[in-house]
């Protein structure tokens, strides 16, 4: 399958949250965080900092998403907050080449690591093995950090 990777636009909004309202990981609540994190990234003067990217299929269809942006008040170091991918198009790269080119964004801008923070939950396993196969290093593990029996896990990768 060719996926191609463009910058996230106003018009893709609609599909957008229809792939965060439907990825079962996500609560209602962090829908909404991550609404917020797009729009801001999708204002033309980016005084939010947050940066968003696109994955469409062949037919130009809008399939996934990746938001990420550099960690206030640090040189080099940037995160990955947001990556999201249709349920029938995982498996098959879209995942990967949206960490890829995020991560070659930041690199351009001179970042030098990336992290990613998700949940210990049982259903993250998929979405941490994602991470570590795509070569991010688990370096912490905060139990109970989001509720009692879920903890904060957070990967990092070293660019470059």
């Amino acid at each position: 399958m060719a996926i191609k990777i463009r910058k996230l636009e106003k018009k893709d909004k609609a599909a957008l949250t229809e792939i965060l309202q439907n990825t079962p990981e996500f609560n209602a609540g962090e829908v909404i965080i991550a609404e917020e994190v797009i729009d801001g990234s999708l204002d033309n003067t980016n005084k939010s900092g947050y940066y968003s990217l696109a994955a469409e299929n062949e037919e130009e269809v809008f399939i996934g998403f990746i938001s990420y942006g550099p960690v206030p008040m640090t040189q080099y170091a940037w995160d990955i907050y947001w990556l999201s991918v249709k349920r029938e198009f995982q498996g098959h790269g879209t995942g990967a080449a949206l960490l890829k080119a995020a991560e070659e964004k930041i690199a351009q801008a001179g970042g030098r690591m990336a992290f990613i923070e998700t949940s210990g939950k049982a259903q993250y396993d998929k979405t941490r093995r994602f991470y570590v196969n795509n070569d991010y290093k688990e370096i912490c593990n905060i139990p109970d950090f989001y509720a009692p029996g879920d903890a904060k896990i957070i990967y990092q990768k070293i660019l470059g």
